[in-house]
């Protein structure tokens, strides 16, 4: 059994053929995706996609969109996490964390968004999924603050060191399509080299395209022209681990399968 560990289902990309896109990763051995939300406006439509495709979902404020959030998201919040405590699909907080990358984005927001909900996840008892874009130390510092109960760096692509501090938190690191690049050094000698695990298989869809889903070698190097990337393509991007690993296909499912469900043991009860 794959697990995608972190797809945008309600993203408008997938609008037109959501349904299809569904099919197909089921067809590729997908049995489970967890749908992150990243606006509190999405709450109920990442809640009912979950249902309706028997997935699972998270829910939380990500960093690239608080500028538009307030204290009444936050509220919101944690409203929705005890409203649906008992729903078996709400494994996670997330997507939250914080984003160093994106120019202009104000940072002490972030950082207040992010601990805030750090603390809401703590009070829900519930893992978080983390946005790690050259924050990790910084997250790593909020998580010395508020601790919880582990969960899911995504797309993680920072030090052997920074790996190994969220490791001893509890965290499973997230690997997609970042990974099949050749040039992609370090995330491939971390996919490598860590504890098995530490390891858990993402694709982001509909963004974090692996490598043949750009058309043309000039635009992966310049990381446009790419066809939407989905989790249908969850067992490709697998072999890259396999081979990095020396894994069979069967071992690499089993093994970050069950990373997947130690880092969200709500997810157990759907599986």
């Amino acid at each position: 059994m794959w697990i995608d560990s972190h797809c945008h289902l309600d993203a408008p990309e997938f609008d037109v053929d959501r349904d299809a896109v569904v099919a197909r990763a089921r067809a590729a051995g997908v049995r489970r995706l967890v749908l992150p939300a990243v606006e509190a406006a999405h709450f109920d439509t990442v809640r009912t996609l979950a249902a309706r495709h028997d997935a699972a979902y998270a829910l939380g404020l990500h960093p690239l969109y608080v500028g538009r959030a307030d204290a009444a998201d936050l509220a919101r919040l944690r409203a929705a996490l005890a409203e649906h405590a008992a729903d078996p699909r709400l494994v996670a907080v997330g997507e939250i964390g914080l984003d160093h990358f994106v120019e202009g984005l104000d940072r002490e927001r972030q950082q207040h968004f992010y601990v805030e909900q750090l603390k809401i996840a703590r009070d829900a008892g519930l893992p978080v999924i983390l946005h790690v874009r050259r924050s990790a130390d910084a997250l790593l510092a909020g998580l010395n603050r508020v601790d919880v109960a582990g969960g899911i760096a995504h797309a993680f692509n920072g030090s052997a060191e920074q790996a190994r501090r969220f490791v001893e938190r509890g965290f499973r690191l997230g690997f997609g399509g970042a990974m099949t690049f050749e040039r992609a050094l370090q995330i491939r000698t971390l996919a490598r080299e860590l504890p098995a695990g530490a390891l858990v298989l993402e694709t982001d869809a509909p963004d974090i395209p692996p490598f043949w889903l750009y058309r043309t070698a000039a635009a992966r190097a310049e990381g446009g022209g790419h066809r939407r990337n989905e989790p249908a393509e969850l067992p490709r991007i697998a072999q890259t681990l396999a081979s990095l690993r020396g894994w069979s296909l069967d071992e690499t499912a089993a093994v970050t399968s069950a990373n997947v469900l130690a880092a969200l043991p709500r997810l157990g009860a759907l599986a």
